[in-house]
């Protein structure tokens, strides 16, 4: 996959997800590279395309998941979750309320 592709398709992640996020009363922050999301206790999931190795990551206190395109998903590597799936339930664990894309 090329840079140019990559990011197409990251685009495309980060503005479903703020689409999703717009819909709720959770905080955020997007600057097109990086997502903050920040639940009322401070906590926080980052939410980061890494361009290298055209990846999409995801860190939180429970660890940090390294994404790639396969199979027309975003796959986290180590364990084959979905990206949307695992970032839901992330953000359920934070904010304490059912979340789904």
């Amino acid at each position: 996959m090329t840079e140019s592709e990559f990011n197409t398709l990251a685009d495309q992640v980060f503005q479903r997800i703020e689409h999703a996020l717009d819909a709720t009363d959770i905080d955020y922050d997007s600057n097109g590279m990086v997502m903050e999301i920040e639940f009322d206790d401070g906590s926080k999931v980052i939410v980061n395309r890494h361009v290298p190795n055209r990846e999409i990551w995801l860190a939180a206190r429970s660890g940090g998941f390294h994404f790639g395109w396969q199979d027309d998903s975003w796959i986290n590597q180590r364990d084959g979750d979905e990206l949307y799936a695992k970032l839901a339930a992330l953000i359920q664990t934070g904010s304490g309320s059912a979340f789904e894309f």
